[in-house]
């Protein structure tokens, strides 16, 4: 590392400590499912009285999140990866063999490993054997986002979405010491030669750089499903939308069924919901 690089992340440190507040960034703000580009300060974490739960919905705005519904994916384990190449290929995500040096948007992972506070006594043999998508939870109270010193990971203050501007990122990897679910990737090595398909719809990345799920914030711009949601349209698998709309598709699903959360007891309030 050159003095220079050395001076600014000692600086950078300095700045988390200190508290002070980063450069205006590009947003993305979305309303019914369209992103458009706004200028503007990252927005703060929400803040809700109810620790550990997803709080109560925010006046205005638009929150997004996804519930998972694991009863489809246990009929259809084949359904899971087709969801994570949708995203590989849309998001250029690397295909790394050496598991120290893999980059994870969506990934699976058994359930003892996705919700460790949960008795893993006497489980079903059904979950046992099923591996659970894993992903960024795309939190109300983002403990990444209070970490990261250069704000290259902000809250998009119009639709929720924990979004990441990779030119700013310095590779500090506060973020992912600070992240609870373990949501986040770094390049330890070039990424690019280790990608299959490559999409020029979306931006590559260089070594040295985090990167995780950004809920598919550039397709959202079109008008189209996050990556995940499309390559299981039609199942119920992954229902995607506004929190904050009680007629919304989502909020009829989270009305009807009981699910479940990551480490709750994190206080970060995860957008991402789980039907076990």
């Amino acid at each position: 590392m050159d003095n220079k690089r050395r001076k600014f992340l000692k600086m950078a440190g300095a700045t988390v400590l200190a508290g002070i507040s980063a450069p205006a960034l590009v947003k993305l703000s979305s309303t019914s499912a369209v992103a458009s580009g706004e200028g503007g300060q990252a927005a703060p974490a929400a803040s809700h009285g109810n620790a550990g739960g997803h709080g109560e919905e925010q006046p205005s705005g638009v929150r997004l999140g996804m519930v998972i519904d694991m009863r489809q994916f246990y009929q259809d384990q084949g359904l899971l990866d087709e969801a994570i190449a949708a995203c590989v290929k849309a998001h250029n995500v690397p295909q790394i063999p050496d598991p120290k040096s893999e980059i994870k948007w969506i990934w699976k992972t058994g359930f003892g490993n996705l919700f460790p506070e949960h008795s893993q006594k006497l489980r079903s043999e059904k979950i046992k054997n099923s591996q659970f998508p894993a992903l960024c939870n795309h939190c109300d109270n983002p403990s990444c986002v209070k970490a990261c010193p250069t704000k290259a990971t902000f809250v998009v203050e119009k639709n929720g979405i924990v979004a990441m501007d990779f030119h700013r990122c310095i590779g500090c990897r506060f973020c992912m010491a600070a992240c609870p679910y373990g949501a986040r990737s770094f390049n330890w090595q070039d990424p690019r030669p280790f990608i299959k398909e490559y999409n020029a719809d979306f931006p590559t990345r260089m070594r040295g750089v985090v990167e995780k799920c950004n809920f598919c914030g550039e397709r959202l711009a079109l008008g189209l499903e996050p990556a995940c949601v499309e390559a299981c349209k039609g199942t119920g698998a992954i229902v995607f939308g506004d929190l904050n709309d009680s007629h919304s598709e989502i909020r009829k699903v989270l009305d009807q069924e009981f699910t479940i959360q990551r480490k709750p007891s994190a206080g970060t309030m995860p957008s991402v919901f789980y039907i076990v």
